[in-house]
């Protein structure tokens, strides 16, 4: 497994930013608020859900492959059994 570190850049009403690291690999994600309580129902910080999505993606493809900034909710747009996977 790789080591996958997650800081918050930024965060506000709307919602988070976070700075991703993985084995030297930088990214940038955003995460709505509406979108992380639809993803997990506050049941996890926003923190280990942009963890568990990154797991979720080096599962599918390297990480090379994997955009250096996104939104959350663009992971559906390339894996549809993202956000039934991720609840």
């Amino acid at each position: 497994m790789q080591n996958i570190e997650v800081k918050t850049k930024e965060e506000n009403e709307s919602g988070w930013v976070f700075d991703v690291s993985v084995d030297g690999a930088s990214y940038e994600v955003e995460v709505g608020m509406k979108d992380y309580e639809r993803l997990t129902d506050k049941k996890i910080a926003p923190e280990e859900l942009v963890k568990k999505s990154f797991e979720f993606l080096l599962e599918r493809e390297p990480k090379e492959a994997i955009l250096k900034s996104f939104n959350i909710t663009e992971i559906s747009k390339y894996f549809p059994e993202y956000e039934s996977k991720i609840k």
